[in-house]
């Protein structure tokens, strides 16, 4: 097997006792690969953040909702978030409590607060209206609030989630009609949080909206918890030696804001976090194979089953995934080209990869999307029919176990 254009999987022994080319025979193309060192060794890393006592690590199910993976976040000690009632299912059947979950709901209806208040899980609301609607189904419970403190950060517009421009969270300067319901439906506000976007590599813009909410927390005075949001970035050009988001400076920045207000406010909460995409894009890796070759007006496209139904974040965020080839015989590739790699949809934007120049690849080669364990199977979809791939999990031991099998075509019909 050629393994002269794969560096990074090498460097991690991301397939441990197999090969791609195994992989793909016994289960079958496009394949998520998923490695359990990987996300056990960034769980720590976060849960290690900071030296705050009162601190949780929040794994944000949307990034990835597979039950195997949610065990083993629990069991490395973190606890979770929710943003529907079916991620509250899924969660709890991982495994989770009712304590360890946050359900953050945005533009619900009274039925879905309902399904988590009968569950006894906190909910946040992000809206006035929502915290009348909260307060009209359960006078006298505890809520948390979700407010927009004026800082949004991230890799692309559709994922800055703070800031002016942005339909999420609570404007600060309502405050007042905020203490208003809460009097009115005599509510426990034990919480306030925050998501300021997506994909932050430097802290700077973090820490700013940390201090932004603290501000705001300063107007309730017997706050249980502070859920500080997400974003932690990851490093998706590792074939450019991209740097990683420098954990060790953000904490230290972070303990100091924290211990400062806090001796202010007078005890110390608890403060959470929100790593999804953290916890696990780099876990998580997404084989296709190489089916046509062709040049079109002097570009060349590499064809490919690996369409938008099964990785959609190149087409929505103009996202870039690092490419490696792996190819079961030793031809070398003597040349590199730039090329599109497509997929098979039909669809002119359906391209995992824009003008990429690669190492040359031939029909039949495997073609392996690094960092697509976040945002990857869970935006999956049937679009064209398509059926959606199995995930496999390369174990501590390096052996594959079966985390959820691929969709047949009896899937496509199921509903009906």
């Amino acid at each position: 097997m050629l393994t002269t254009h794969n560096k990074v999987s090498n460097k991690n022994n991301f397939f441990g006792n197999t090969t791609p080319i195994d992989l793909i025979k016994e289960y079958g193309s496009p394949l998520y690969v998923y490695n359990e060192n990987i996300m056990r060794e960034r769980c720590r890393e976060l849960k290690n953040l900071l030296t705050y006592p009162n601190f949780s690590v929040n794994f944000s199910v949307k990034a990835n909702s597979n039950l195997s993976l949610l065990k083993i976040a629990l069991e490395e000690g973190l606890n979770a978030d929710a943003m529907s009632p079916g991620e509250i299912f899924v969660e709890l059947k991982a495994g989770f409590s009712s304590e360890q979950i946050l359900y953050i709901s945005n533009n619900v209806s009274k039925e879905e607060m309902q399904y988590a208040i009968d569950r006894d899980i906190l909910v946040s609301v992000d809206s006035l209206s929502q915290l009348e609607s909260y307060g009209q189904i359960n006078n006298g419970g505890k809520i948390c609030i979700r407010f927009n403190p004026g800082v949004g950060a991230g890799h692309h517009e559709k994922v800055i989630t703070g800031g002016k421009k942005t339909k999420f969270g609570v404007d600060p300067s309502l405050i007042p009609e905020i203490k208003d319901i809460l009097s009115k439906y005599n509510l426990n506000l034990v919480g306030i949080n925050q998501h300021i976007g997506s994909l932050f590599m430097e802290g700077d813009k973090y820490i700013e909206g940390v201090e932004s909410l603290l501000t705001i927390a300063e107007n309730f005075d017997d706050l249980e918890f502070v859920d500080m949001g997400g974003g932690f970035g990851i490093p998706y050009k590792k074939l450019e030696d991209e740097k990683r988001l420098d954990l060790e400076s953000l904490g230290k920045k972070l303990d100091k804001v924290l211990f400062d207000w806090t001796a202010r406010y007078g005890k110390q909460i608890t403060f959470k976090i929100e790593p999804g995409r953290y916890i696990v894009a780099e876990c998580g890796n997404l084989l296709g194979s190489v089916y046509s070759l062709k040049e079109n007006y002097g570009m060349k496209y590499v064809g490919t089953d690996l369409g938008f139904n099964v990785l959609k974040r190149p087409v929505m965020y103009n996202s870039h995934h690092d490419i490696e080839i792996f190819r079961e015989s030793n031809i070398p590739s003597n040349k590199t080209e730039t090329v599109n790699i497509v997929g098979n949809i039909c669809e002119s934007g359906d391209i995992i990869a824009k003008d990429r120049t690669l190492p040359e690849i031939f029909e039949g080669d495997i073609i392996n999307v690094l960092d697509a364990g976040a945002y990857g199977y869970c935006m999956a979809s049937n679009y064209n029919n398509r059926l959606r791939p199995a995930e496999v999990l390369v174990t501590s031991e390096g052996n594959v176990k079966l985390i959820r099998r691929r969709d047949t075509y009896e899937d496509l019909i199921r509903n009906f």
